[in-house]
C-alpha cells in the first residue's frame, strides 16, 4: 500500500524511543505516542508520500501516530532483513484495507489476506498450480505472440512519434488477459474498449491506492458511506463480478476440452475438487482472479514504461544492450525465450529499474501479531509495518551514486530480487512475497529485449532529455504521470504485408 502521506509541518521527528545506557539490558522502550497527524486531504498542496521519508533524513526506523493507527516505517536493509526474516511470522498478516475488503471479496485473494490457513491455502494454490516455472515457461508462447503483435503496432505507426506507454500497456493486458482468461481482450474486435477494462483498472488502482479515511480512523468508517467512497468501490466491484461471473458461466457451460489450460480452466478444476482439504468457493476463484489480472498487468507495464525511458535518455546503455541482444538474436527478427538467458547486461538494466523505480514503492503493509523487536526496539502488537523498497533502492550506504541509472553495477553482483538481498526487495521477502515474480520477469524481459532488438529509438525532434516530465504518480503502484513519446526506427525491413 502506497498511499499518499501528508504530515504535519514538524514532520515525522519522533522515532520510536531507544534504549538509553541503564536500559541497555531491559526490554525496549515503547514508542512514543507523540502523534503526527493526517490533515484532510482538501489541504494538501503538496501530498508526500512514505517512499520519500528516506532513512538519511528520519532515521532507518521511525515511528508515525496516522490517525488512530499506530505506524513504523522501515527504511534500511537491516530494518528490513528484521522485519522480514528474524520477525517474518509475527509480522505475516496484513492489516484490514478499507478498499481491498470491498474489492477483493472480503480480503480473500493473495495479496491482502490476513495470515491463516487461508491465505496459506490460496497461496499454495498459486504457486503449485498457477505459477510455477514448469507452468510459466508453458506460456511462453503467449508472450512471443503478444510481442510480435507489439512489433506491428509500432512499425505502423514508426513514421511519427508515438505513444509508447499505450503500446506497451495493451501489451501487459494482452499477456495477462490471455494467460488468465485464455482470450485476448485487447484484439481488433473493440472488446477490451467495449467491456472497459481499462477504466476498470484504472478506477481500481486509483482507489486501492487512494486515500480511506476508515484506514487511519477506524472509528469514522462510516463517513465513507456519506462522501460516495464506499458506492465508488461497490460499483468497481460490481463490474468486475459481473465480468468474472460470465466467464466462468462461459467456461462451465462449455465441454470441450483446451490444449492450454488457463487460469480459469485451473482454478475451475481446484474449486471443484471434492478431495480439496481447504476447498475454494466461487468468490475465492474470482478473488484470486483479480489479484492475478489487476497486478499482472500494472507491474509489467510500469517496468517497461520505466525501462524504456531510461534507454531512451541514456544512449550509451541503449547501445550497450542493443549490441548485446543483436549479437545473441543474429539476424533473426524475433527474440526467442531460448535467447533470454545469454542476455546478461539486459537483465542488469531490468535489475536497475527495480532498484531506482519498484512497482511498489512502499510494499504492501503488514501487521505485528505480536510484541516483537526491531533494531532493539519494541513493536507493540497491532502496530502497522510499512517496508520503504523505494529508500532501499536509493540507499547510499549499499549503492554507489545511488541516483545514477547504472545497470553495470549487477554485472559483477550476486545481488538479485529474489528476497534474499534485504537492499533490494522490489516485490518483498519472507512469507510474503510476490509469487508472480517469474511470471512478471519473462514478460518484461522478452518485451525489453525484441523492443531493444528491432527498433532504435529516440525523442521526438526538438525534445531533450531534461525537458522531460519525470514526476511519480503515487499510489499502489507508482507509474510516471506523463506517457513516453518516442520515435522508433525499425532495424529490420518493415514488411510490406
Amino acid at each position: 500500500m502506497a498511499g499518499c502521506i501528508n504530515l504535519t509541518d514538524s514532520g515525522p521527528e519522533i522515532p520510536i524511543h531507544q534504549e538509553n545506557q541503564e536500559e541497555k539490558h531491559q526490554t525496549p522502550s515503547r514508542p512514543s505516542k507523540t502523534a503526527h497527524h493526517w490533515q484532510p486531504p482538501s489541504t494538501w498542496p503538496a501530498p508526500t508520500p512514505l517512499s520519500a521519508l528516506s532513512s538519511q533524513e528520519y532515521g532507518p526506523i521511525f515511528y508515525l501516530q496516522l490517525g488512530e493507527i499506530p505506524t513504523v516505517v522501515l527504511s534500511s536493509p537491516q530494518m528490513a532483513r528484521e522485519a522480514m526474516k528474524t520477525n517474518d511470522l509475527a509480522l505475516a498478516t496484513r492489516p484490514q484495507i478499507f478498499a481491498a475488503k470491498h474489492l477483493f471479496y472480503n480480503c480473500t485473494d493473495i495479496a491482502f489476506s490476513p495470515y491463516g490457513a487461508h491465505w496459506r491455502n490460496v497461496r499454495k494454490v498459486c504457486i503449485l498450480e498457477l505459477l510455477s516455472a514448469k507452468r510459466v515457461q508453458s506460456y511462453g508462447f503467449v508472450r512471443e505472440q503478444e510481442v510480435a503483435k507489439l512489433v506491428q503496432r509500432v512499425s505502423e505507426s514508426c513514421h511519427d512519434s508515438i505513444n509508447l506507454s499505450k503500446l506497451l500497456n495493451m501489451y501487459a493486458n494482452g499477456v495477462v488477459c490471455r494467460v488468465v482468461f485464455g482470450k485476448d481482450f485487447t484484439g481488433g474486435d473493440g472488446e477490451y474498449e467495449r467491456l472497459g477494462f481499462q477504466e476498470m483498472l484504472s478506477e481500481y488502482q486509483e482507489l486501492l491506492g487512494g486515500f480511506s479515511l476508515g484506514d487511519f480512523f477506524p472509528s469514522m468508517e462510516f463517513v465513507h458511506n456519506l462522501t460516495g467512497h464506499k458506492s465508488r468501490l461497490v460499483s468497481v466491484f460490481k463490474r468486475f463480478d459481473k465480468f468474472f461471473s460470465d466467464v466462468i458461466e462461459e467456461r462451465l457451460n462449455s465441454h470441450g476440452r483446451k490444449e492450454q489450460k488457463d487460469f480459469v480452466d485451473i482454478l475451475l478444476e481446484v474449486q471443484q475438487d471434492e478431495h480439496a482439504e481447504t476447498p475454494l468457493t466461487m468468490d475465492n476463484v474470482k478473488a484470486i482472479l483479480l489479484d492475478m489480472f489487476a497486478a499482472g498487468t500494472d507491474t509489467t507495464f510500469i517496468t517497461l514504461d520505466w525501462a524504456m525511458i531510461e534507454l531512451v535518455i541514456n544512449p550509451r546503455i541503449l547501445e550497450k544492450v542493443q549490441a548485446e541482444v543483436r549479437s545473441v538474436v543474429g539476424e533473426r527478427k524475433y527474440v526467442s525465450e531460448n535467447d533470454l538467458p545469454n542476455l546478461h547486461y539486459m537483465k542488469g538494466v531490468i535489475k536497475e529499474v527495480f532498484r531506482l523505480h519498484p512497482p511498489a514503492p512502499v510494499l504492501v503493509p503488514r501487521e505485528s501479531m505480536e510484541e516483537i523487536t526491531i533494531g532493539g526496539l519494541t513493536i507493540p502488537e497491532k502496530t502497522r509495518v510499512f517496508i520503504n523498497a523505494w529508500a532501499l533502492g536509493r540507499d547510499p550506504e549499499s549503492w554507489p551514486d545511488p541516483e545514477r541509472f547504472e545497470p553495470e553495477r549487477f554485472m559483477d553482483s550476486d545481488v538479485d530480487f529474489k528476497g534474499q538481498d534485504f537492499e533490494f526487495i522490489p516485490f518483498g521477502a519472507g512469507r510474503r512475497i510476490c509469487p508472480a515474480i517469474t511470471f512478471g520477469s519473462a514478460s518484461v524481459e522478452i518485451c525489453l529485449a525484441q523492443l531493444v532488438h528491432s527498433f532504435d529509438w529516440e525523442l521526438p525532434p526538438g525534445i531533450r532529455a531534461e525537458d522531460l516530465d519525470m514526476t511519480e504518480v503515487f499510489g499502489i503502484t507508482m507509474h510516471r504521470r506523463c506517457p513516453l513519446m518516442v520515435v522508433a526506427k525499425p532495424y529490420f525491413p518493415i514488411s510490406k504485408n
